[in-house]
């Protein structure tokens, strides 16, 4: 099982703390022996310890959508994910989205781009994820959801929170 660590909504000089983030990924490191990746950015950093399931030749984490903007972390499964990704080919009515790699959790982020919060509604897994969008958004919760895409409105998962970077 993956794990991954963070620091969000950082005042200052985040290159001061990825040292420290890195510390606490390697306490870590027995969730995901594969990879170790880490994200720093100007407000947030996430470490990411990887247990290689799906496409353990090219799903490193963090995954990052092909202009950058989108950085995402995530421990998990998601069971629908090739479903998922024949609606973004561009003749679904949806927007194509270039996929980097074969990850499961990939999907997260052709759906953010398309639905933002509500991309939830779609998913069927278990998985938990923090997620720091460059230059526009910030997550201030972690979001943590072992449901079907159709429970998600009930007590049995936490609400992710995006706002606005200003």
């Amino acid at each position: 099982m993956c794990g991954f660590v963070g620091m969000f909504d950082v005042k200052g000089d985040t290159a001061q703390y990825r040292t420290k983030v890195l510390d606490m990924s390697r306490k870590i490191r027995h969730r995901g022996p594969d990879w170790s990746g880490i994200y720093t950015g100007p407000s947030a950093i996430i470490g990411h310890e990887r247990l290689a399931i799906v496409d353990p030749l090219s799903g490193k984490q963090p995954l990052y959508s092909k202009d950058g903007k989108l950085v995402l972390a995530v421990n998990g499964e998601i069971y629908n994910h090739r479903e998922l990704r024949l609606l973004y080919d561009g003749y679904h009515g949806r927007p194509a989205y270039e996929f980097l790699t074969n990850s499961d959790c990939e999907i997260i982020l052709a759906l953010y781009r398309d639905k933002g919060c509500a991309l939830f509604e779609e998913l069927n897994g278990i998985f938990a994820l923090p997620s720091t969008m460059s230059s526009r958004m910030h997550i201030s919760s972690v979001v943590t959801i072992s449901v079907s895409s159709r429970c998600i409105k009930d007590g049995m998962a936490r609400v992710i929170i995006m706002l606005p970077v200003s």
